[in-house]
């Protein structure tokens, strides 16, 4: 009787929990902290739902959304109008947070922060200023004594909204960079050594003397990379923060219905140059309705309390405006 009642109890075990539904996505490493922890939140509020992400890029994300390999996926890109036409069915753009992509670096002896001019940032990445003693750096940081060091270019290997995020930039401030490179989820490097996803880029940097990259600001305060300054449209020297990405955010003064906009570059005085919105890619239909309908719950959730954990991992949250405009756009999905 005792060995029957152990092997029962070990079914049980084995047996799914009775109405679990799991919902699983894809996509940008950029928003992945926060996602990670919404996503925990949410199941503690509600056990019969899983949600799994996968933290392989804006290029995947969207992708797997398109192919319907997905329930919902991610972008810190906005997708393209050709992407979009090929979805069978409307795809949403859902603004979940705001962040920012810093010039993080390892360079040995420097411990104070460096200020990047647009010109310099570009000229970095193009492969024009390969050393870390070149007079063009000097010249915005003066009393900074650097090292006769190669430059080692550190950027995303794979399709990556970060990419996108800094490319857009890098196009705004430099002729050159526009001419020569562009910008896009995936560009053509001049220089550098590519590396799989924020994490990937991070750990480049903290490993290799003399690296720079572009990370999402998150990454750098969690891996205690050091992170430097930019010259904003307004010509001054800011730094990554919850405040500037705010600044960013609200020159845009009319939110496109679709959500799709891009604030870097923003004017205003403290505003960070490098910051932008970042969405979920969410099917209006699913093909199960009771997926459409903890889809639409959980993106209530997010929109209202959601936003109120923001700040702890260094994103900053939905302006009120556009927070009201997603919550109408919700009650599409089913």
């Amino acid at each position: 009787m005792r060995r029957i009642v152990l092997l029962l109890a070990g079914l049980a075990l084995a047996l799914p929990v009775v109405g679990q539904t799991t919902l699983n996505g894809a996509g940008a490493t950029f928003p992945y902290p926060m996602y990670s922890k919404w996503f925990s939140e949410y199941n503690k509020l509600h056990k019969d739902v899983q949600i799994n992400y996968q933290s392989i890029g804006s290029g995947g994300g969207i992708r797997q959304v398109l192919n319907g390999t997905v329930d919902f996926g991610a972008s810190d890109s906005p997708m393209t109008d050709e992407q979009l036409s090929q979805a069978k069915i409307k795809i949403l753009h859902i603004p979940t947070v705001m962040g920012a992509v810093v010039p993080a670096y390892n360079v040995p002896g420097v411990t104070g922060e460096i200020k990047f001019t647009p010109e310099v940032l570009a000229g970095i990445f193009l492969g024009k200023i390969q050393n870390w003693n070149d007079p063009a750096i000097a010249q915005t940081n003066p009393g900074i004594k650097f090292p006769n060091l190669p430059i080692i270019v550190t950027y995303r290997a794979e399709g990556s909204g970060t990419t996108f995020i800094f490319t857009d930039y890098l196009s705004k401030v430099s002729k050159d960079w526009e001419g020569i490179v562009g910008k896009g989820p995936s560009v053509k490097w001049p220089v550098g050594l590519g590396q799989k996803g924020n994490e990937g880029v991070a750990g480049r940097i903290e490993q290799s003397p003399g690296a720079i990259g572009y990370i999402e600001l998150i990454y750098a305060l969690e891996n205690k990379i050091t992170y430097g300054s930019i010259r904003n449209a307004a010509g001054n020297f800011v730094k990554g923060s919850l405040e500037g990405v705010t600044e960013a955010a609200a020159s845009v003064k009319d939110m496109p219905a679709d959500f799709r906009v891009s604030i870097t570059n923003a004017p205003g005085k403290t505003a960070y140059p490098i910051s932008s919105f970042t969405w979920l890619l969410i099917p209006v239909q699913s093909a199960d309705p009771a997926k459409g309908k903890i889809l639409a719950d959980f993106l209530n959730w997010m929109v209202n309390d959601g936003q109120k954990m923001t700040s702890q991992l260094s994103y900053a949250p939905l302006p009120r405006n556009v927070a009201d405009k997603v919550k109408v756009a919700i009650k599409q999905v089913h």
